[in-house]
């Protein structure tokens, strides 16, 4: 089975963004931002990639859709953080229907091979197990029966930490949210076209079976200034406290995210 993890990179979409804003000018004006795309990268180089680039299972395909009018500087520095990163496929996009265009890209890269593809997305920010894609093929391969009866079939990790990186390391708190978007796959039948992005995450379990599994670290959710889903004022204050040496050394065991990395990464901000 395919498994394609998709990631939007500070793309301008219509839609898909909490934060709204009257003109898409004004979108990649405040996308593009240098502070928030400062935040952004050093958030995807000491939390995202690492996770991914030490997937115990490494077949699988990392789409990171960027915006057709990404400056140079920009497309340069990500360029340079995957190119020892296989699976990873950058791919440019026109503004246009959030929806409608995360579908487009996913299937893209879709391979026509008759099995289901198992897809997850991941915000910049975000990072999963390293066994993440393993166990994500596995619990495919448990529930194909199950799957057999439905168009699309989620599979829960929703277990882990959200997680905020700065000078200090990082400062963490638990979470067993349902169907948070990091470590969250789908399943889809072979000649289904929709995909992951096609739905609200956190209203698949409303919409098609959906298999949790509670019982193993699988993700962190980052928690940064410029996340989209915290800049409204009625967001809730999370608490966090920051790790200890064991904490950190859990940390480099289950996601490969360094807090010295971080440190030095951050050392600035």
């Amino acid at each position: 089975m395919q498994v394609i993890g998709i990631c939007r990179f500070s793309w301008p979409g219509l839609g898909g963004f909490q934060v709204e804003h009257e003109s898409l000018d004004e979108r990649i004006a405040w996308l593009y931002a240098p502070a928030r795309m400062e935040e952004r990268f050093r958030s995807f180089e000491t939390m995202t990639l690492p996770a991914l680039k030490a997937q115990t299972d490494d077949d699988f395909t990392f789409l990171v859709v960027i915006g057709d009018s990404l400056p140079a500087r920009w497309r340069d520095r990500l360029e340079a953080l995957v190119q020892d990163m296989p699976q990873a496929v950058i791919q440019p996009r026109p503004p246009g229907p959030h929806r409608q265009v995360m579908q487009e890209a996913i299937n893209s890269v879709r391979r026509p091979d008759g099995e289901p593809c198992l897809q997850f997305r991941m915000d910049d920010d975000d990072a999963v197990a390293r066994v993440f894609v393993e166990r994500l093929r596995e619990a495919a391969r448990d529930l194909q029966a199950l799957a057999r009866k439905h168009r699309f079939l989620a599979i829960d990790f929703n277990r882990g930490y959200i997680a905020r990186p700065g000078p200090g390391g990082l400062s963490v708190a638990p979470t067993t949210e349902p169907c948070t978007t990091a470590a969250l796959g789908l399943m889809t039948r072979p000649a289904a076209r929709l995909s992951i992005m096609n739905f609200a995450h956190h209203k698949l379990a409303q919409i098609m079976p959906t298999v949790s599994f509670p019982d193993e670290d699988m993700l962190v959710r980052g928690h940064g200034d410029f996340n989209d889903s915290r800049q409204s004022p009625r967001v809730r204050p999370v608490r966090l406290t920051p790790l200890d040496p064991e904490g950190e050394a859990h940390f480099r065991a289950t996601f490969n995210i360094d807090a010295d990395h971080v440190r030095r990464v951050y050392s600035d901000a």
